[in-house]
């Protein structure tokens, strides 16, 4: 019986595909089924994913400078535990684990982009406070918020967009829960393309037999070129990139490199020529070298990547004003549930229920009204003004960009919150400095606004996948979002210690640690909050171009992230969409051209998650001073030669196994 529950656990052929007309998606678990979902067993093992993950990514993510996401770690360990234990029928059990543990990755990045920036800051300004208690409730209601705010867009992302986004990470995930509980033949190709990935990705981390990256600098003419005119190109030769690239697909990686492109080989070189011997420091008085004299990576970390940012912003109001229809209907229900107008809830299947709208209203409103009292007694210290124009900042920030940090998710696998943070601190630092207020307690205030934002679209974004997860699994929607709220209590305190317990131990401005995020935000809001303005003209070439390609009907979110994030991250996303594209494209016959598809979203997975998995693995050793890494050999540039053979082997390997299919 045992056996035959496990060969029938696959996803079905219209998982990855789109819906024709009338076509119904059938979840693994089959919605007129009841399973082992929230219990004992589940619940604390996701508290305990979520202590450990959030302690760990946030002592890593501020002492190492790497943020690791949690969710695909999670779900192998997930699978393990329940294998060793024996459990019966596992899957929303483990969807469970995932779903509660994931909070840590979200609520860690939120919290370590901005909070640090408190105590960075504090030791420049002695005046200032940070407290235990304002990073737990900026953390944890901003976390809430996300949660609430999302839940209405559910059914548009995970139900109606079926088949039309990548969801990268969730697939990768999916499959390592699927093949965990099927075990057998469906488990072996994830778990060897897991060993290979990991294995690759590991070596290079902690030994570095060869480099990460490859650049054209190893060359004389390419030095030349990065030195003369501006331009360089690089690519990172890791097997876990390669995979998001595949499941991303050719489509959204080929948007996404032409953004990069755009930004580091006609932005930057024709800076550096239109301002050859100026010194742009306006926004940045930190600048003192001329553009002209900067490498192509100064420049587009100076410059480039805020046109990037004002494109994430502008493509995010495009994207809200399109969607305008669905956050009504969503309102609107919510709105007819609050007069006692009862829906047909009752009657959906399992799979469908959400936490009704009456209770998001209510928790909503509830939320809003407990983080403007935290501002006005917290943070604004009593003044009434203060605390209204913040709260009204961070609620309609966060609703609106709610939707932005789960498109980004579900179309690239990665969230810009670090871009859209930074643009609601100039925001928050603009508007509070016109309504006067400055100085310290602005800088405080904008931080702690910052925080509650950050953590309200990390969590939003973190969600999304969640919620893909359990729609293809046949989860009950329901449990997973009431359950969400635990998991951001558990990871929000966890986090808060940690900081505190980092600060203690080494200072966040002993230089020990590295909080790349916290202290560029830092750097960002001590000028505003004393009277130096923002780059707004950059912000509104960046906006600009989204407008422009909205109205080309090109994908303009996918092409600003593209701007905002580096170029080596983004052409292994293209390398791996021409593979994708190349391996579903060889036969005549379909059948085995989406097979073969198929077969490479496996590996694909496996080369995420062995690439995860080992990353923390490789990030502990590096915590733990275990350094074995060969920093002569990566300096010589035979090693990124080096890098370029170990990334083709790896590319043959992609493509052999998925003919295997």
């Amino acid at each position: 019986m045992e056996n035959e529950i496990k060969d029938n656990i696959k996803l079905p052929e219209n998982a990855f595909t789109e819906l024709k007309e009338g076509e119904e998606y059938q979840p693994v678990m089959s919605p007129n089924k009841a399973y082992p979902e929230v219990n004992g067993w589940s619940v604390t093992w996701g508290v305990l994913m979520a202590i450990l993950f959030s302690a760990a990514a946030a002592y890593l993510g501020l002492r190492v400078g790497q943020v690791f996401e949690a969710a695909i770690p999670i779900a192998i360990i997930a699978v393990g535990v329940s294998t060793a234990a024996k459990r019966r029928n596992p899957l929303g059990e483990n969807v469970i684990i995932q779903s509660i543990g994931a909070c840590s990755g979200a609520v860690v990045a939120g919290a370590i982009f901005t909070l640090p920036a408190l105590y960075i800051l504090k030791d420049k300004y002695p005046e200032m406070s940070a407290s235990f208690i304002n990073i737990l409730l900026s953390s944890l209601l901003g976390g809430i918020l996300g949660i609430l705010f999302l839940i209405p867009f559910r059914k548009y992302f995970v139900k109606d967009m079926h088949g039309k986004y990548p969801f990268p990470e969730a697939t990768a995930t999916t499959q390592v829960l699927v093949s965990g509980a099927k075990g057998g033949k469906q488990a072996k190709p994830l778990l060897l393309a897991g060993l290979v990935g990991g294995l690759y990705d590991f070596i290079v981390a902690t030994f570095g037999w060869w480099n990460e990256n490859f650049t054209t600098r190893v060359f004389g003419w390419g030095e030349m070129l990065a030195d003369k005119a501006k331009l360089v190109f690089k690519v990172n030769t890791g097997a876990a990139l390669l995979g998001l690239g595949y499941i991303v697909g050719l489509k959204y990686a080929f948007i996404i490199c032409l953004g990069s492109l755009a930004v580091w080989w006609l932005i930057v070189p024709a800076m550096a020529l239109m301002f050859p011997d100026t010194v742009l420091n306006q926004w940045d008085p930190s600048i003192s070298t001329a553009v002209g004299a900067m490498a192509p990576e100064d420049i587009f970390n100076a410059y480039g990547k805020y046109i990037g940012i004002g494109g994430i912003a502008m493509a995010g109001i495009i994207g809200i004003i399109k969607s305008w229809g669905i956050i009504k209907q969503a309102v609107g229900l919510a709105a007819k549930e609050m007069k006692g107008n009862k829906t047909a809830a009752e009657k959906l299947p399992r799979t469908q229920r959400d936490i009704p709208f009456k209770i998001i209203a209510i928790g909503s409103i509830a939320t809003i009204i407990i983080t403007f009292i935290f501002f006005w007694a917290g943070v604004m210290e009593g003044n009434l003004l203060f605390a209204v124009v913040g709260i009204l900042l961070v609620a309609v920030i966060a609703f609106l960009f709610t939707t932005v940090a789960a498109n980004a998710i579900a179309i690239v696998g990665s969230n810009p919150v670090s871009g859209m943070t930074l643009m609601t601190l100039i925001l928050a630092s603009v508007v509070m400095v016109a309504v006067g207020l400055k100085g310290t307690g602005g800088m405080v205030a904008a931080l702690i606004m910052g925080g509650v934002v950050c953590t309200a679209l990390s969590v939003a974004g973190s969600f999304i996948t969640d919620l893909k997860i359990g729609y293809w699994l046949g989860s009950t929607p329901r449990k997973q979002e009431t359950w969400k709220f635990l998991g951001t209590l558990v990871s929000a305190a966890t986090v808060g210690g940690v900081m505190i317990l980092l600060d203690k131990t080494y200072g966040f401005a002993s230089g020990q640690l590295a909080a790349p995020q916290a202290n560029a935000m830092a750097a960002v809001i001590d000028p505003l909050m004393n009277g130096i303005d923002a780059p707004w003209v950059l912000y509104a070439i960046g906006a600009v171009i989204a407008i422009v390609l909205t109205w080309l009907k090109v994908p303009a979110l996918a092409f600003a992230l593209g701007m905002f994030i580096p170029i080596q991250l983004n052409i292994p996303l293209l390398i791996g969409g021409a593979i994708n594209w190349y391996v579903t494209t060889r036969s005549k016959n379909e059948e085995v051209n989406r097979e073969r598809g198929e077969k490479g979203t496996l590996i694909a997975s496996g080369f995420i998650a062995g690439g995860a998995l080992m990353g923390v693995v490789s990030a502990l050793l590096r915590f733990a001073e275990v350094d074995v890494l060969n920093t002569e050999w990566l300096a010589n540039p035979l090693s990124e030669i080096c890098s370029l053979v170990a990334y083709a082997l790896l590319i043959v390997y992609l493509i052999k196994s998925t003919k295997k299919a």
